[in-house]
Formats: C-alpha cells, sequence, structure tokens
C-alpha cells in the first residue's frame, strides 16, 4: 500500500508531500518515521494514494498506533496554504520536540476521568444567563464575547465547558500566558481538577511530550488549558474552543511559520462545527467589526459584584511642572495618593510600559549617543548591573567614562523605566516593601515566586510593564499610577492607538473590583487631550471602535483590506536597496500580468528595526480587498513574507 507523507523537515521545494510504501494498513494522522535522503525524519500520513510510476522507500516505523485527530491534519495543510509556509514546518507544530523518544512512563503526569464526578453548579445572574442562551443560538461557529472588566465571562466560560463535558467532548481554553498567578486557570483548576491539563513553557521536553501523550491515548474528556500552542493538543472529541483576551499579541506566532491563533481556532471551529468563544474587554477593533457584520457578538455591559467600584480617576498633564514639585517622574497627586494607601493598609501598582532604567545615553557635548552595533538602535541603560542593553537583540556592554567620540567626561540618560522607577521610590518610600515585575525579572524575584506576598498584601508598592496588567485580582490594590500613557502613541504603526487603549483599558480594570470601599486611578500624560486617552479613562469601548474604525476604513487597514509586509535583508544596505526595488518591479509585473486590480503597493522602505544582526532591512507593505489576490501575487516570492501581520513595526 502506497500513501502520502507530510515530512517535519523541508526537503526540497515542492507541494511538502512525498509517497511512501507500506505492508501495514495506516490511516490518515498516523505519526510515521520515514527515510529522509541519507536520514530519517518523522512524518505524518496524509493520505493513501495508488501505486505510483516510480519505486517508493518503504515507510521505516509506525511511532503510535492511535493517529492524529483529522482535524490537526487540516490545520496543517490551512495554515500553509492561508500563511503561505512550508507544509512541513506547518506539520512540525501538531508534534512535541522529540515525540519519537522513549519516555519514563514513571512521571507521566495524571489525567482525570469524569466518571463518578459531580459536575459543579455554577451561579449565573441573569446577564449571564442571557448572554449563553445567545452564544449557543447563534449561527457562526465562531462567536465574539465583549464584557466590560468584572462582568463575569469567566462564568460563562466555566458553564460553557460543564455543558461540554457533559457532551463527553474536551475543551481547549487559550490563556495568553500560563503564569501559575493567573486567577483564571486556579478558577478553572478548583472546579475542574482532575480534568484540567495544563501547558506551559516551563515544562521540560519531556513533560510536554508525555503530557501530548497522555492525550492521544486518552478517551476521556479534557480541558487543556495553555498558550497559542494548546490548539495542536490531540484531542480526538473536541467540543469547544475559548479564547480569552482574544485581542493579546501573544495569539500571533512571530516566528516561521507565522499565523494567528484567533483564525485558526475558528478555522478549527469551522471543520468541526464546534463553538470559538472570543472573549476580551478590550477586542480587536477587526474582530468586533466582523462579529458585528455575522451577527455573531454578544455583550456584557454590567459588572457582576453589586460591590464594584468605579474607580476616580484623575488626569495630569505631564507639561505641568507644578506638578510636580516633589519628584519629576511622579505628580504630587500620585505620591499623595501612595502616601494614603501605606497608611490604610493598601497597595499601589505603578505602571510604565518600558523596563531598564533609560533608553537613551548620550553626550552632552558632541551629541554622542549610544548605539547596537547589530541594530544601530539605542541601548537602554540597566543601572543594577551597571551595563547597556539593546532590547532588539539582547547584546550588551558597558557604560562608557566618557565619550568615545570626543571624551567629554558627562554622559547622560535620558528617559527613564521601570528600574529607574524602583529606585525613585525607594527614595520616597525608604521603609516600604517595593517590588519590580517586568522582562527583567531574575528567577526569585518573579511573579510566579512573589505572588502570595502580592495577593495577601505584604508588597505595598507594585510596579511594572504589561506583566502586571492584566489577569491578576488583588484584594488590597486600591490605586494605580499610570506614569507616561500616551507613550505608546508615538508609535509609527496603524494599531498604536488600539494598543495603548487596550493596555490602558486593562490597567484600569485593576482596581475598583469590589475588594475595597476606595478605588482610584491616576493617569500622567503629555497628551491629555487626545481622544484615545480620553476614551480609556472611561473605558469607554463602544465609541472607541466608532472612532478608530472610521480611521481604519478612511487608511484602508483591517477589517477594509488585507495586508502583507514583504522583507528583503542583506548584509549591505547597498545590495538591500537593489534587491527590493528588484522586487517591486517584479510584482508590478505581476500585478498587471494577472490584472491584480485590487492591490496597492507601497513604496520602498526601511524596516523600523532597520539594522539587526542579519543585515540592512527593507520592505515593501501591499493592501488588497481580496486575500485571494494577494495570495496569488505573493506566491514563489523570494522575501520574507508576513501575511495579515498584526503591526508593520
Amino acid at each position: 500500500m502506497f500513501y502520502e507523507v507530510i515530512p517535519t523537515k523541508i526537503f526540497r521545494n515542492s507541494s511538502g508531500t512525498l509517497t511512501y510504501f507500506s505492508e501495514a494498513e495506516l490511516r490518515p494522522g498516523h505519526i510515521v518515521i520515514i527515510p529522509l535522503g541519507h536520514n530519517s525524519c518523522v512524518g505524518i500520513v496524509l493520505k493513501k494514494v495508488k501505486k505510483p510510476s516510480f519505486t517508493c522507500k518503504p515507510i521505516t516505523k509506525i511511532v503510535y498506533d492511535t493517529p492524529l485527530p483529522s482535524h490537526l491534519v487540516k490545520a496543517s495543510l490551512w495554515l500553509s496554504s492561508y500563511y503561505l509556509s512550508p507544509l512541513p514546518t506547518c506539520a512540525s507544530l501538531l508534534l512535541p520536540i522529540g515525540v519519537d523518544k522513549k519516555r519514563r512512563s514513571s512521571i507521566r503526569p495524571p489525567i482525570g476521568s469524569i466518571a463518578g464526578h459531580q459536575l459543579p453548579n455554577i451561579a449565573l445572574n441573569n446577564s449571564q444567563l442571557t448572554a449563553i442562551k445567545k452564544i449557543k443560538s447563534v449561527s457562526s461557529t465562531t462567536k465574539l464575547l465583549y464584557g466590560v472588566t468584572g462582568s463575569g465571562k469567566t462564568n460563562i466560560y466555566l458553564k460553557l465547558a460543564s455543558d461540554t463535558l457533559v457532551q463527553n467532548k474536551s475543551v481547549i481554553l487559550l490563556v495568553p500566558e500560563i503564569a501559575l498567578t493567573s486567577q483564571l486557570v486556579q478558577v478553572f483548576e478548583s472546579t475542574f481538577s482532575r480534568q484540567i491539563t495544563l501547558i506551559h513553557s516551563k515544562q521540560t521536553e519531556a513533560e510536554r511530550h508525555l503530557i501530548w501523550q497522555s492525550l492521544l491515548n486518552s478517551p476521556d474528556p479534557q480541558i487543556v488549558i495553555g498558550p497559542r500552542s494548546a490548539l495542536f493538543a490531540p484531542l480526538h472529541n473536541l467540543g469547544l474552543i475559548i479564547i480569552d483576551e482574544e485581542h493579546e499579541s501573544t495569539y500571533y506566532q512571530e516566528n516561521t511559520p507565522k499565523y494567528s491563533a484567533v483564525r485558526l481556532a475558528s478555522f478549527l471551529a469551522s471543520t468541526l462545527k464546534i463553538t470559538c468563544l472570543l472573549g476580551s474587554a478590550t477586542p480587536l477593533v477587526s474582530d468586533f467589526y466582523l462579529a458585528k457584520s455575522k451577527q455573531s457578538l454578544v455583550t456584557l455591559t454590567k459588572k457582576a459584584k453589586q460591590t464594584a467600584l468605579n474607580p476616580k480617576i484623575k488626569l495630569i498633564d505631564l507639561t505641568s511642572r507644578s506638578s510636580f514639585s516633589k519628584n519629576r517622574y511622579f505628580s504630587d497627586e500620585l505620591i499623595q495618593t501612595i502616601s494614603s494607601n501605606l497608611n490604610n493598609g493598601y497597595q499601589t501598582l505603578i505602571y510604565h510600559n518600558r523596563r531598564g532604567s533609560a533608553p537613551i545615553t548620550m553626550c552632552e557635548k558632541c551629541g554622542w549617543q549610544a548605539l547596537c552595533p547589530n541594530c544601530f538602535l539605542p541601548l537602554t541603560l540597566h543601572s543594577d548591573s551597571f551595563s547597556l542593553i539593546c532590547h532588539t537583540c539582547g547584546h550588551s556592554e558597558k557604560i562608557a567614562s566618557s565619550c568615545p567620540d570626543c571624551h567629554y567626561p558627562s554622559i547622560v540618560h535620558k528617559g527613564f523605566g521601570t528600574k529607574l522607577l524602583e529606585v525613585e521610590l525607594k527614595k520616597l518610600f525608604p521603609d516600604t516593601k517595593i517590588a519590580r515585575f517586568d522582562a527583567d525579572n531574575k528567577k526569585n524575584e518573579s511573579l510566579n515566586i512573589l505572588y502570595p506576598e502580592v495577593q495577601n498584601g505584604n508588597i505595598k508598592i507594585l510596579i511594572g510593564t504589561q506583566t502586571i496588567s492584566r489577569g491578576l485580582d488583588l484584594p488590597h490594590l486600591a490605586s494605580i499610577g499610570i506614569v507616561q500613557a500616551d507613550s505608546g502613541l508615538f508609535l509609527p504603526d496603524y494599531s498604536a492607538e488600539e494598543k495603548t487603549f487596550e493596555l490602558l483599558t486593562q490597567v484600569i480594570g485593576r482596581v475598583g473590583r469590589g475588594h475595597l470601599s476606595t478605588a482610584s486611578v491616576i493617569i500622567q500624560s503629555y497628551q491629555p487631550d487626545s481622544k484615545v486617552i480620553q476614551l480609556a479613562l472611561k473605558s469607554d469601548y463602544p465609541n472607541f471602535y466608532s472612532y478608530l474604525i472610521e480611521k481604519r476604513r478612511a487608511g484602508h487597514f483591517p477589517p477594509f483590506s488585507y495586508l502583507a509586509k514583504l522583507v528583503v535583508v542583506y548584509k549591505t544596505e547597498q545590495t538591500t536597496v537593489k534587491k527590493i526595488r528588484e522586487l517591486a518591479s517584479s510584482l508590478n509585473n505581476k500585478i498587471v500580468q494577472f490584472h491584480l486590480t485590487s492591490i496597492k503597493m507601497s513604496q520602498p522602505t526601511p524596516c523600523f528595526h532597520e539594522h539587526t544582526s542579519s543585515g540592512c532591512s527593507w520592505q515593501l507593505i501591499l493592501k488588497s480587498t481580496s486575500r485571494v489576490e494577494l495570495v496569488k501575487l505573493l506566491s514563489n516570492v523570494d522575501a520574507k513574507i508576513t501575511l495579515d501581520p498584526p503591526s508593520l513595526l
């Protein structure tokens, strides 16, 4: 018998499949070992075929008796065609690393069964009951649950998951980050206990393999919780997909194969005819537009707890120096609020989405600036290690004692990050327990380790980037100070306003959750009159959506067009410019030849991060109202292609 097999390694520029011989009867999805050139690799059986006219090599070994679920095999084919990615690379997403290795079964994680166990009684208010009724009645398989912060989206997730388990079907719950501190994960674990399977990056290769293996061979329904890779869990009777915080950028894979987990989940739901529920208090504008168009939008506009408060919000103009008489980074109002919270035993969260101590190091005399030798971007000062670090490639170097160009001894550091804020707060409140949470944390300083002290209120002042801005329900948190609310608005990207609004709304949503009788937010901004800032103050998503959707319509950005970003990278700028111009000319000729009238192409321009360790990068941006035409144009193009990029930076 002959079978078409997808190798999990790229072997040549072809369709992505090879034909092999096997005496054993195989089914689509069977994982096998196949000879490939002078070596061998893991492959996935696609289908049985007739005997070809050429000689075929035999399949070496069948790795598992149980084949992969058919929806996963279909997913690899869809990813390859939809995102123009090599099929072997897409197929490799379905399997854990070392899938053909023998593992010690003694460390296999237990997987529970619902047999003999009561399913939980989940309390729902009238708004939640109405939302569930609409979710079940909407004909579209992908539905968007827009619920304001504190409206009880979690209870809806629990109820839908419970109903799915009763039907003897499994559930996948995607979360942006699977940190042990996630309240959502904790609630699911306490509600369903033995039926929960967690997938996260902290697990070893062996642990992830054994979890995958257990799921492949388990007949029992499960709830699998994890990041975007959890979509590839080999569940044979999948009945529901939930994506919490669907707006999060972590659901887009930046590495090849580049793909959106939200779009993939929607494909899986359509294939299996099951529900894919997207949940968010700040949905992506494109997803909100599509949900409204398809009448698959479900809303929760009221907070679930009667005790929940609308926080008192104060906006401080950063250009008003009279408001900063005690400290250049923290307004007098913010310092007074922190002091009041300390007197009452409450916590304060200081938010700033830039880590490090200072983003610019320069000479006051000649203007020399410390730049990364690889990326030519400003190096960030980290005063705790007395070093300059590139946040793009990781290059690190010691701080110069004098200017390398003019030898002037005065080197200055401008701007500020979370490390500098930590230093300043320790000066202002020397006897207070303060903790900083960002990507620079050492293991013993991480939120996972210190979470008990955060939750019980022992740590009085929290400083963090978006790491701590979402997913946490802190009972002792009374106030939030946003040090520079408009920092993201300066980025030259069509998604900058959307990301700024989302971050501010999520941060503001950390207070007023019903634990305390007081809640306040102090927002500092250089652009206090910005419409994005003003709407974020009120957590007014509907009006923000109306504002941004019209800007997107006028600028022909998603959801009114499809985007593609093409990047060429060469060692020298001269070669890069030559190649990008040749590519632009070739694409223009192809547009004319095939009458691809919907496509508009930009002029060649340098990438936002023009210089990297790989060389010099230039790009072309394409817009089209037809994704089919866009894919047709970009087939067999020699460039780094990103279809549907969430950002153009």
